[in-house]
């Protein structure tokens, strides 16, 4: 699957690796993924795309994003957008699938084999795009959960498909390692952004 002669970029699609994840009952390490592709070949870019719930002084993201920018990755965010469904219910939408195609299309000439980390169907002719210009291109998404978490027309275009729980051993940690971040004091009336507000977290 992988040549060790090859140019890499890994894209990773937060919002949809944290959901497959979690699906599959372990977090993933960072430093463990970026080390694990530097070994897979030349990684010439890691980077990570979410959007953010900008207008709070913290969210359960940024010590994520922190890291991931002073450890390698290139981080892409942009703001959440807030809204009440028809319940009531309060949600949040964030769509980071222009930003990664349009790098993945401007990095094409300097790369020879593109990982996406999703398994958001929104792909496929992106991926299309990148096969047609000589590109290789794995996603690595799971099957494993009901329903699964990929695209069957996005699997069906990959030249290569990595299932998560098989990447758990040499990717994963399990959630109960998960650093405890310190307790803050909250103005009244304000809500901390955190693992109750990601399982609301849906894609456009």
């Amino acid at each position: 699957m992988f040549d060790p002669r090859e140019k890499l970029a890994v894209l990773i699609d937060g919002a949809n690796l944290y959901s497959a994840s979690r699906a599959l009952g372990f977090d993933i390490d960072y430093r463990r993924l970026l080390s694990d592709f530097r070994q897979k070949g030349y990684l010439v870019r890691a980077i990570y795309y979410t959007a953010l719930a900008e207008e709070q002084e913290y969210s359960s993201l940024r010590p994520l994003i922190d890291w991931l920018d002073y450890n390698g990755y290139r981080v892409v965010t942009k703001p959440l957008r807030e809204f009440t469904d028809a319940q009531g219910r309060r949600k949040v939408k964030g769509n980071m699938d222009i930003e990664l195609a349009v790098d993945a299309m401007e990095m094409a000439e300097h790369i020879d084999h593109f990982v996406l980390f999703s398994g958001d169907g929104d792909f496929r002719y992106l991926v299309e795009a990148l096969q047609r210009k000589g590109k290789k291109v794995t996603v690595a998404s799971t099957i494993k959960t009901q329903p699964p978490m990929i695209s069957d027309d996005l699997r069906r275009q990959v030249d290569h498909f990595l299932e998560l729980s098989t990447l758990a051993e040499t990717l994963g940690r399990d959630p109960s390692q998960r650093p405890q971040r310190p307790p803050r004091d909250l103005a009244p009336g304000e809500r901390e952004f955190g693992d109750e507000d990601e399982d609301e977290y849906e894609e456009l």
